[in-house]
């Protein structure tokens, strides 16, 4: 004989769950590793510069304030070993972000590599490096490293902590609120009692990860050092270790939280003592849940850039409706499938509940979208704005389904006509009456079998009593299913919710990878910069220019760096760096340059760079005749018959 059981809540939640999977997957295998709010924005000597005499020392100049280490800044003479003393100094002045490192008396004259990491103010590791010549260029043994700050395995590991620690704080706060302002009943409610507590178990160990890995994160990237005492001690005197161990202590009283929700609470029925703890729990898990959302407003963007005594209470306000209105749709996705009898006016409260959410999310996002982003070019030209424009397109289509779940809440809460329940009754009682039928059939198969073993001589068989309990348990699954399914409906409103849950998973993975990319105003501010100092030269300082291109071949994208120093009419060095879209260094077969002055048809004028090291080369000596304007042309060939020309125009004075 065989049985047929009805289907459970994950084979539907299941399927969605898939999907948002494969849409989270394709949105982090996209993803570039996690940029930083602070970025380098000069040094001396520059990058590519060729000075006369050794200096004494090299500056970093950062667009904000960072964590310098005594490893941060490491000089390398052209056999590898280190050329500075290891004394970092705090140049910063005012607004000026300026850091520096004396160099040893007598270096020799080659090809020097400046190499630097460091933290920024929003937590995120920085990282790169860049070389300078005394006297002349030479070749060198340095090899730049191939890894990013903050990838590889551990960043990996630190970005999904990040992930399920917003998630978790999600359904610990918004699942703890539903219970107390929508459905107090659901407080003596298993499943749902079990969703919260996973929420608070999932966010303490994330938090726990996060504090291990926050070492080997910002620093050698190396799995093993997480468990490094000395690394650890480190990581607690920093601003993020605070907050960290700040968020644990907030979880201990979380803790205590869920405890008397789930407890004394849920066994409380004198109405007014009832009340009165549902205050206490409400005051007191208000301030615990603000408590934890400044963990993450204490540490990260919202503490730097402008105005961060506003922008600061608004993420904490961000957090707090993300987390009522996700955590809260939690919540109500597991009582809809698991508690079906969940009342009418709970879903109502709580569509009431979600629909202040969004007006708060509505405000603070816009707050936060003009902090971060600061003009309209950067909405479409950042890798910041761009995200902010899939979160802004994703929470259109969740406020769509929304909508669509709330005229089920509708259907729910209007009373039916008479005409309609008359109706409703009878078409009930002939499904009942099927129903009934079936299950009197499937139950009376089931105990004439029981009969039978029980009537035997022989012992009862193990195998077959199992196989009956399991016909019992498919003949109540199905009962269950049958009485859920008689409401169309909450039917529809489980679809919509569930779908809704779906759409929040990846909204939440593109929040996630927000928080640990530069803000569209830092990028375009760092970019302004650059294009200021590469346009037109100045005497005494060298001409730098970036030139995308793509030969159209395998691995033909890239972009070339060209530095002319002194940028002036007579002899000047040249250096042209050539790199991958990820700034990697770019291993290419020819390089060629060639210079123009079209006004007064100079030109072209060729240059042929000698390679220095992968992706690296160089030309002395090359000559401008006269001041003008410019047209620099460089080809690129990849390969045997990939190339392609790129030009710009540069005044030269």
């Amino acid at each position: 004989m065989t049985t047929t059981t009805a289907p459970r809540l994950g084979t539907a939640v299941a399927r969605l769950l898939i999907l948002a999977a494969a849409l989270l997957g394709t949105l982090l295998a996209g993803a570039a590793p996690a940029s930083a709010h602070a970025a380098l924005t000069g040094s001396d000597p520059r990058d590519g510069a060729v000075v006369a005499t050794a200096p004494k020392e090299v500056n970093l100049t950062f667009s904000e304030q960072v964590a310098m280490s005594a490893d941060s800044i490491r000089v390398l003479d052209p056999a590898g070993r280190r050329a500075d003393t290891g004394e970092i100094r705090d140049l910063c002045s005012g607004s000026v972000v300026r850091y520096g490192v004396g160099l040893r008396a007598g270096l020799p004259d080659g090809t020097y590599t400046v190499a630097w990491q460091t933290v920024s103010a929003d937590s995120h590791p920085i990282a790169g490096a860049f070389t300078f010549s005394i006297g002349a260029p030479s070749t060198t043994s340095v090899a730049l490293p191939e890894q990013n700050a903050g990838g590889g395995i551990v960043g990996a590991l630190y970005g999904i902590a990040r992930y399920l620690s917003y998630a978790a704080f999600a359904v610990l706060v918004g699942g703890g609120a539903f219970v107390l302002v929508c459905w107090p009943r659901g407080a003596s409610v298993r499943p749902v009692q079990r969703t919260v507590v996973r929420g608070w178990l999932t966010l303490t160990v994330a938090t726990l990860a996060m504090l291990l890995l926050r070492s080997p994160y910002t620093g050698s990237g190396e799995l093993a050092d997480a468990f490094d005492l000395a690394g650890l001690k480190s990581v607690l005197e920093t601003k993020t270790g605070a907050a960290l161990t700040s968020r644990l202590l907030l979880l201990g009283a979380a803790a205590l939280f869920v405890a008397v929700l789930f407890g004394s609470y849920a066994r409380r029925t004198d109405p007014k003592e009832r009340k009165d703890l549902a205050f206490g729990l409400g005051l007191g898990g208000t301030v615990v849940a603000a408590g934890i959302a400044g963990t993450w407003a204490l540490a990260e963007h919202a503490s730097t850039g402008i105005q961060p005594g506003i922008a600061m209470p608004v993420d904490i306000l961000h957090l707090l409706a993300v987390a009522a209105w996700l955590g809260g749709l939690t919540v109500l996705l597991v009582a809809l499938y698991r508690a079906p009898s969940v009342e009418r006016s709970a879903v109502e409260r709580f569509s009431k509940v979600a629909f202040g959410s969004v007006l708060v999310l509505a405000a603070t996002g816009l707050y936060q979208s003009w902090r971060q982003v600061g003009s309209w070019s950067a909405l479409t030209d950042t890798r910041y704005g761009q995200l902010l424009l899939v979160k802004i397109g994703l929470m259109a289509v969740l406020l769509g389904i929304a909508w669509v779940s709330r005229r089920w809440t509708q259907r729910l809460a209007d009373p039916a006509s008479t005409e309609e329940l008359t109706e409703a009754k009878a078409v009930e009682a002939d499904e009942e009456g099927e129903a009934d039928e079936d299950r009197n059939a499937d139950e009376a198969v089931i105990d004439t079998a029981s009969a039978a073993e029980s009537a035997s001589d022989t012992a009862p068989d193990p195998e077959r009593a199992a196989q009956l309990a399991r016909q019992r348990a498919a003949v109540a699954t199905a009962r269950r299913k049958r009485e859920r399914d008689a409401d169309p409906e909450r039917a529809g409103l489980r679809r919509s919710v569930l779908t809704e849950a779906a759409v929040a998973v990846v909204l939440l993975a593109v929040t996630t990878v927000l928080t640990s990319t530069e803000p569209g105003r830092t990028e375009e501010e760092a970019g302004r910069a650059g294009s200021a100092a590469g346009s037109a030269a100045v005497p005494d300082r060298p001409v730098d220019i970036r030139l995308p291109f793509d030969t159209g071949g395998v691995d033909g994208k890239g972009v070339v760096r060209l530095s002319l120093d002194p940028g002036r009419t007579g002899a000047n060095a040249l250096h042209l760096f050539v790199e991958r879209p990820n700034g990697k260094p770019l291993d290419v077969p020819e390089v060629k340059v060639a210079l123009t002055l079209e006004a007064k048809d100079v030109g072209p004028l060729p240059v042929a760079p000698d390679r220095i090291q992968t992706g690296h080369w160089s030309a002395s000596g090359v000559q401008i005749p006269m001041a003008g304007e410019w047209k620099i042309q460089v080809t690129v060939r990849t390969s045997d018959i990939d190339q392609t020309t790129i030009d710009k125009n540069v005044k030269i004075g």
